[in-house]
C-alpha cells in the first residue's frame, strides 16, 4: 500500500505517503492535534536520544474558512507542534531536515493561514500598532523590546517557517512525485505511485466539529459570586479542556476566555450561549481564542471586555482568519475597552487587567466584590512567565530586546497579589509559569492549570488542581436569579399586561430538567408551557430532517396552544436546564383578558415561521424574534418578476414560490420556501452580486435591516453564506467578463488586500447591473458604494502609510485624490447615459484600480514588509 487514509474524526483525514516522507493532516479545525494524540498518530518517541513527537509534515486546509459557524483552518497549533514538539526547525535536532512544513490549500486560504498564525505567533508587530490602541511611545518601546527578547531578536514573517503549496486547478505536485487534484469544493484527491485517494473535508448540514474529549453533564446553580472551572488543561492535554473560568456574578455569566470546544463546555454546563453577558479576554492564542466565533453566533451582542491591546490582537487575527475588516468584530460584539492597571467597574464587578510578559499582547485578570468584612476576589494568570525565564531578560541596555530590572520586579509583585481564590498558569517552559514561584504567595486558595499531566508533589503542596464544572463560591447569593429572569423575559413577552397579572404566571413553579428530557412531544397537545431560564433545548422534527436549538427567553409551547392544536415539533432538552412551568388555561386567560389574543397569536405564527427557517432555527431567543416578527412586510411578487436591484432594501425571506438566483444570465441556484436573499444591499451594504427572477408566483416577508442589526447569529450565517457564493461564483467563475482576484493582485498588506478584494465584488456588481440593463437607481446605488468603500480604503491606508512615516505618502495623497477624481467623473459620464450598457466599465476599472494595485501600492507594501507589517 503506497498510500494509507485514516478518517481521524468528522472534517478531519490522515494521508500518509511512507514513499514520499509526507504525513499530512487534511483538515485542522479546533483540537485537530488532540484527535490525532488520541488516534495514535501523534506519539512520543526518541529519534537518536533526542525526546521528540511523530506527528504530520503538512496541512491540507478547508477551501471554507468556515463550516456550519466554525473555524475550519486553525493550523497554528498543529503548525507549533511539527516545529518544536517534533523538532523541525530546532537547530541540530535530528528531525532538522531542512524541509519546512508545508501548508497546502487554495491560494486565499493559504495566505489567511500564514497571516493567522502571524498574528499568533506575535500579536501586534510594532511599536506603531502598540502606539495605535492609545499607549505612549516609551511603553511601546518597552513592550517591543520584551515581544523581540521572546522572538530571539527578530520578528519573521510566517513564510521564513513554512513551505507552501497552491492548489487551483489542474493537477499540482506537491512533493516526491505525489500528486494532488481539487475535484470539489473541499474534495481533494492524492496520487502517488498508480494509487489514487479521495479525502471529503465537508461537514453535513448542521453537523459541527467533534469534541477530542468527552464532558459530563452538570447543573450548575446561579450564584451572587463564584467561579465555575470550565478548563485545567492546556493545548496539548487530550483529556480537558484548555484553561478558562466561568464569572458568576449577579446571577449573571462570564466568561474568562474561549477556547476550543466552547459550545460542547457550555452544553455540559447545563449554560446556553444566551445567558452569557460578557467575556473577559486574556490573549489571542488559540487555546483562548478559537470559540469566539461561537459567541458570535449569539441571538444578541455579548459584551467583551479586554483592554485595547488584546482588543487589536485578536481583532487582526479573526481578520486574517476570515478575510474581514477589522472593524467588523464590533458588529458581533458590544465592545468595552478596559484600562489596564487600574480597578474597572463594570455593574458593581471590580475588574484589574494587568498587562502580563508573553510574547503577544496578554493580560491577567484580578476581579473583587464589596462584601461584608472587605473584598472577595479572583485572580486569574493565564499564560504567565516563570520568573527564572523573565529575569533572564533583564538587561541594562535599552536599545537590546530584554526589560529591566524596575519592570521585573513589578511583574513579580503583580504575581504575588494576594488573593481569595487564584488561578495559575503553570505549563512551565519558556511562556508558561512555574508553581515554585508561588510558595509563598499568601492567598487563601490556589489551583494549578494549564498543563497536560498530574501535579508533582511538590506542585500539590501549593496548590491543587480543580474538576471540570468544580464551582467556588466567594460571595453565596440569597436572591432567586431564576425568578428574576424570568420576570423580565415575561415583562418582554407580554409588554402590555399590568405587573400584577405577569406575578400571577411568575408565581408557577420553576423545574429542572435532566438531558434528553422531553418537554413536548410532536403529536401532542401542550398542558403547560415552558419558559426557558438556563441550558438548551432542541426543536425536531426528522420528518423535515430539521433540528434547531432554543436558549433562553424561548417560550415552548405557545404556538400549539393559541391555535389549539397539536405541537409540529418534538422538544428535549439537550442538557440540565430550568425553565417555568405555566399552566395552558392560566396564560391563555391572562391573554384574552388583556384582549391580546389576536396579537400574540399573530406574533407567535411569525415566529415559528421564522424559527423554520435555516436563518433563524438556533440561537435567536422570543423577545428578539418577536422584535423581527413585528417589522415583516407581507409582500407578493408575479411569476417571472426580474426583481431590481432598488428593492433589496431588505432581507427577503420567502414564503412560498420559488426565485431564481443568477449571475451573468446563468442559473446558481433555485431558492425556495424559508431561503431568503437580499443581504448584500440590505445588510452588508454592498450593491447586488447577482440577479432575481421568480420562477412563479411568490410571497415574501421583507425584513428591514435594522431590526437585524444587533443579532450576531443571523448577521453571521448571512455573512458566511455571502461570503461562500461570492468565492466560488465571482473568485472561481468562468466568467471572463467579471474581476478575477488571483495572487497577483495581493500586495502583501492583508487589510488592504481585504479591502482590493471588497473593491473587485463591487465592481462585479456594477457589471452585472449593466450587463442586465438594470434600472437607474440600482445602478447609482451601486456607484455610489464604490465611491464610498474606495474613500473608506484610501483613508485607512493613507492612515497606515502615516502610521510608519512613508516618505511617498504626500504623492500616495495626490494619486489618491487623482484616482477620487476620475471614480467621481465615471460615476456622472455613466448616469448621463440614456443607455449605459455599451459603456467600458471594465476598460476603466483595470486602468483605475488594477493598474493602481500593481503600480503604487506594490511601492509601499514593500516599504512595510520590510518592517514587519503584512
Amino acid at each position: 500500500m503506497e498510500i494509507i487514509k485514516i478518517a481521524v474524526a468528522k472534517g478531519i483525514h490522515w494521508v500518509e505517503i511512507p514513499g514520499a516522507g509526507l504525513r499530512i493532516l487534511c483538515g485542522c479545525p479546533m483540537d485537530s492535534v488532540k484527535h490525532l494524540m488520541k488516534r495514535g498518530l501523534i506519539i512520543s518517541t526518541e529519534k537518536k536520544g533526542v525526546p521528540c513527537e511523530t506527528g504530520p509534515n503538512a496541512i491540507l486546509l478547508s477551501d471554507n474558512m468556515l463550516q456550519n459557524g466554525e473555524l475550519a483552518n486553525l493550523g497554528e497549533f498543529p503548525v507549533l507542534q511539527m516545529l518544536y514538539k517534533q523538532g523541525l526547525i530546532i537547530p541540530n535536532h535530528p528531525n532538522n531536515t531542512g524541509l519546512k512544513p508545508l501548508l497546502i490549500g487554495l491560494a486565499e486560504q493559504v495566505n489567511a493561514q500564514l497571516q493567522y498564525i502571524y498574528r499568533g505567533n506575535y500579536g501586534l508587530v510594532s511599536k506603531e500598532e502598540i502606539e495605535a490602541t492609545g499607549v505612549d511611545p516609551a511603553t511601546a518601546h518597552e513592550m517591543m523590546r520584551l515581544k523581540l527578547r521572546f522572538a530571539f531578536g527578530a520578528i519573521r514573517s510566517t513564510d521564513a517557517l513554512l513551505d507552501t503549496c497552491v492548489v487551483g486547478d489542474g493537477e499540482v505536485e506537491i512533493r516526491e512525485g505525489v500528486i494532488i487534484r481539487r475535484q470539489a469544493r473541499n474534495v481533494y484527491e492524492f496520487a502517488y505511485a498508480g494509487e489514487r485517494v479521495t479525502v471529503d473535508l465537508n461537514l453535513a448540514p448542521g453537523e459541527r466539529y467533534e469534541s477530542a474529549y468527552p464532558l459530563g453533564f452538570q447543573a450548575l446553580p446561579r450564584e451572587y459570586f463564584a467561579v465555575v472551572h470550565s478548563g485545567e488543561g492546556d493545548g496539548w492535554d487530550v483529556n480537558r479542556p484548555s484553561m478558562s473560568s466561568i464569572l458568576m456574578f449577579h446571577g449573571k455569566i462570564y466568561l474568562i476566555d474561549a477556547g476550543p470546544n466552547l459550545f460542547a463546555n457550555l452544553l455540559a454546563l447545563g449554560i446556553g450561549i444566551d445567558e452569557i453577558e460578557g467575556i473577559f479576554h486574556t490573549h489571542a492564542h488559540d487555546d483562548h481564542f478559537c470559540g469566539i466565533t461561537t459567541l458570535m453566533r449569539s441571538g444578541r451582542k455579548i459584551h467583551y471586555y479586554a483592554t485595547p491591546l488584546v482588543r487589536a490582537s485578536v481583532e487582526k487575527k479573526l481578520a486574517a482568519l476570515l478575510s474581514i475588516e477589522e472593524e467588523r468584530f464590533g458588529e458581533f460584539f458590544e465592545i468595552h475597552d478596559l484600562e489596564p492597571e487600574t480597578w474597572n467597574d463594570i455593574e458593581g464587578l471590580e475588574v484589574r487587567p494587568i498587562n502580563s510578559p508573553h510574547p503577544l499582547e496578554t493580560t491577567i485578570f484580578i476581579f473583587r466584590s464589596l462584601w461584608q468584612d472587605g473584598y472577595r476576589s479572583y485572580a486569574h494568570f493565564a499564560d504567565i512567565v516563570a520568573l527564572e525565564v523573565l529575569e533572564r531578560m533583564i538587561t541594562d541596555d535599552p536599545s537590546r530586546p530584554g526589560i529591566d530590572r524596575a519592570y521585573f520586579e513589578r511583574i513579580r509583585a503583580e504575581y504575588l497579589t494576594p488573593a481569595t481564590l487564584k488561578k495559575l498558569d503553570i505549563g512551565g517552559g519558556m511562556i508558561h509559569g512555574v508553581a515554585k514561584d508561588f510558595k509563598h504567595d499568601p492567598s487563601e486558595r490556589i489551583l494549578l492549570a494549564h498543563l497536560a499531566r498530574e501535579l508533582t508533589p511538590e506542585e500539590r503542596e501549593i496548590g491543587s488542581n480543580a474538576p471540570h464544572g468544580m464551582m467556588d463560591v466567594l460571595i453565596a447569593g440569597q436572591s432567586d436569579f431564576a425568578r428574576r429572569s424570568a420576570f423580565a423575559f415575561l415583562q418582554s413577552a407580554l409588554p402590555d399586561i399590568p405587573i400584577h397579572q405577569l406575578r400571577i404566571l411568575l408565581n408557577n413553579p420553576i423545574v429542572h430538567f435532566k438531558p434528553g428530557m422531553i418537554l413536548l412531544k410532536e403529536g401532542e397537545s401542550p398542558k403547560s408551557l415552558y419558559l426557558i431560564l438556563t441550558g438548551a433545548v432542541e426543536k425536531i422534527r426528522t420528518s423535515q430532517n430539521y433540528l434547531g436549538r432554543l436558549y433562553s427567553g424561548t417560550m415552548i409551547g405557545e404556538v400549539p396552544a393559541l391555535e389549539e392544536k397539536a405541537a409540529r415539533y418534538t422538544y428535549s432538552t439537550a442538557c440540565f436546564a430550568q425553565a417555568l412551568e405555566i399552566p395552558v388555561f392560566l396564560y391563555l386567560e391572562l391573554v384574552r383578558r388583556n384582549d391580546f389574543t389576536a396579537h400574540i397569536a399573530r406574533n407567535a405564527e411569525m415566529r415559528a415561521f421564522l424559527q423554520a427557517s435555516a436563518l433563524f432555527a438556533e440561537g435567536v431567543p422570543d423577545p428578539v424574534l418577536s422584535r423581527v416578527a413585528e417589522g415583516l412586510q407581507a409582500r407578493r411578487l408575479p411569476a417571472g418578476y426580474a426583481i431590481p436591484c432598488q428593492e433589496m432594501t431588505a432581507l427577503n425571506l420567502i414564503v412560498s414560490g420559488r426565485v431564481e438566483r443568477s449571475l451573468g444570465g446563468e442559473q446558481v441556484e433555485i431558492l425556495e420556501a424559508r431561503d431568503h436573499f437580499g443581504e448584500e444591499m440590505a445588510v452588508f451594504g454592498l450593491p447586488c452580486l447577482f440577479r432575481f427572477r421568480t420562477l412563479e408566483e411568490t410571497a415574501l416577508f421583507a425584513i428591514p435591516a435594522a431590526r437585524l442589526r444587533d443579532i450576531p447569529i443571523v448577521r453571521w450565517k448571512l455573512f458566511e453564506g455571502y461570503h461562500e457564493r461570492a468565492a466560488r461564483m465571482v473568485h472561481a467563475s468562468n466568467d471572463k467578463t467579471l474581476f478575477h482576484w488571483n495572487a497577483a493582485f495581493e500586495i502583501q498588506i492583508l487589510e488592504m488586500d481585504i479591502h482590493h478584494k471588497r473593491l473587485f465584488e463591487i465592481a462585479n456588481a456594477i457589471i452585472g447591473l449593466l450587463r442586465a440593463g438594470e434600472a437607474r437607481q440600482s445602478l447609482e446605488q451601486a456607484l455610489d458604494s464604490l465611491v464610498k468603500y474606495t474613500e473608506y480604503h484610501f483613508v485607512a491606508e493613507e492612515r497606515l502609510m502615516d502610521r510608519y512615516d512613508y516618505p511617498e505618502l504626500e504623492r500616495h495623497k495626490a494619486y489618491h485624490r487623482h484616482l477620487e477624481q476620475q471614480v467621481m467623473e465615471y460615476r456622472a459620464h455613466i448616469l448621463e447615459h440614456e443607455d449605459p450598457r455599451g459603456i467600458d466599465f471594465n476598460g476603466f476599472f483595470t486602468g483605475w484600480m488594477i493598474r493602481h494595485i500593481l503600480s503604487a501600492d506594490r511601492q509601499y507594501s514593500a516599504f512595510l514588509n520590510a518592517r514587519g507589517i503584512y
